[in-house]
């Protein structure tokens, strides 16, 4: 019971809400599917959901898919550990039919370093260009669910991880979509709309907090019982037991949309002699910020429309120039080599979060000059003093030549 006097949810009774969200919804669905991205409320839901199928609580669907979406710029202790779980899934898969597992990845032109550094669009930010969740996890999970939901010929469901009071913005839609039809957040997020063609989605574990998921991850899944998952390289890349009271959340490596690296400051100060050659990555949010700027980037002078009109943004900055990519380029494989030449050295794990495949990709881009849609790299640098022009057709000339 806490201070206010409201007595604490346990594992038990969230595991009973989430059997009955299951129970009132998904069994309107032949075939199910898993979003799984590797993190803590996923990992718990995908867990839960199979111990629940094993352990005879609910009846399995007539397929069960579970995809697993690799941004490839997670941190690399979660890495590990969703590669291990997909590991331990894939041996289960050849014990049930009704089982598969897949991994779901952006396009090699769109994965996160290749989409900056070779066709030379800036890093995401939080105002004007939030691409990045978009296309490394959205667009690949609902290209892989339409076409399996094509293979079945029918609407599939979609069971993912979203929970209550991971963030102010989503609780937001969360309540709109729980508003619908009388619909409670104990009986799970379920959409079933005529927009969603392919799948619809029910999120059964969105009654769970905080401490419900860490109870579940570090004492109830690796137990023998509830399919002896390896969660605990999990638990330790959202900073161990101290994760619990923060609340903690993780994003992609140097992420630019946060205000700091939280999880891997986490990791790097509570397992220093595990993670501590993983310090370098520390570098990358710093090389993001200065890709930001001016001198590293061209700009419109005056662009008009199609129709000769100027644009809403005729003097906008737009990508990074040739030079600036080769140069950031260089500077984020010596951060890898730094991290790869430490893990030589003591045994640990290599890292590869932009592997020669990306490597090959990204020079290819350079040779051919590929440039963002309307842009051709004979823009001036964004540093050049010019004439700015204005949508009501005024002009701000110059004061010195």
């Amino acid at each position: 019971m806490n201070l206010f006097g409201i007595e604490k949810i346990s594992v038990g009774e969230c595991q009973e809400l989430t059997i009955q969200s299951l129970h009132a919804h998904a069994y309107k669905h032949n075939h199910w599917a898993i979003a799984w991205s590797g993190g803590k409320d996923s990992t718990a839901t995908l867990s839960l959901i199979l111990y629940l199928i094993m352990s005879g609580q609910i009846e399995r669907p007539k397929t069960l898919s579970v995809f697993y979406a690799d941004t490839r710029m997670e941190l690399p202790p979660l890495a590990i550990s969703a590669q291990r779980m997909l590991k331990s899934l894939k041996e289960l898969s050849k014990e049930m039919d009704w089982l598969s597992v897949h991994t779901v990845m952006a396009p090699l032109d769109k994965r996160f370093f290749v989409y900056i550094l070779g066709r030379g669009v800036p890093p995401p930010n939080n105002n004007t260009l939030r691409w990045c969740t978009r296309q490394l996890k959205i667009d690949p999970m609902q290209e892989a669910l339409k076409e399996k939901s094509i293979e079945h010929g029918e609407k599939i469901l979609t069971i993912t991880g979203v929970r209550l009071g991971e963030s102010a913005i989503r609780d937001g839609r969360i309540s709109m979509s729980c508003t619908k039809n009388g619909a409670e957040c104990g009986q799970g997020w379920y959409q079933n709309t005529l927009s969603e063609k392919y799948t619809a989605s029910l999120a059964p574990i969105i009654h769970w907090r905080v401490c419900n998921v860490w109870d579940w991850l570090m004492y109830f899944a690796p137990h023998k019982k509830y399919g002896a998952w390896d969660t605990v390289m999990l638990a330790q890349a959202y900073g161990g037991d101290q994760a619990r009271e923060n609340n903690a959340r993780t994003g992609c490596v140097g992420c630019p949309l946060a205000n700091r690296d939280s999880a891997l400051d986490g990791v790097l100060k509570k397992f220093p002699e595990e993670w501590g050659y993983l310090a370098p990555l520390k570098k990358l949010r710093p090389i993001y910020r200065e890709m930001r700027r001016k001198p590293h980037r061209v700009r419109k002078v005056g662009e008009r429309n199609s129709d000769g009109k100027l644009s809403s943004s005729p003097n906008r900055i737009g990508p990074l120039t040739m030079e600036a990519r080769m140069d950031f380029f260089q500077q984020i494989l010596n951060v890898q080599e730094e991290i790869n030449h430490a893990a030589r050295a003591t045994g640990k794990l290599e890292i590869d979060f932009l592997n020669l495949e990306e490597q090959a990709r990204i020079q290819w881009h350079w040779k051919n000059n590929v440039w963002p849609q309307r842009w051709t790299g004979e823009e001036p640098i964004a540093t050049e003093m010019h004439e700015q022009q204005f949508t009501d057709g005024s002009v701000q000339k110059l004061l010195f030549s």
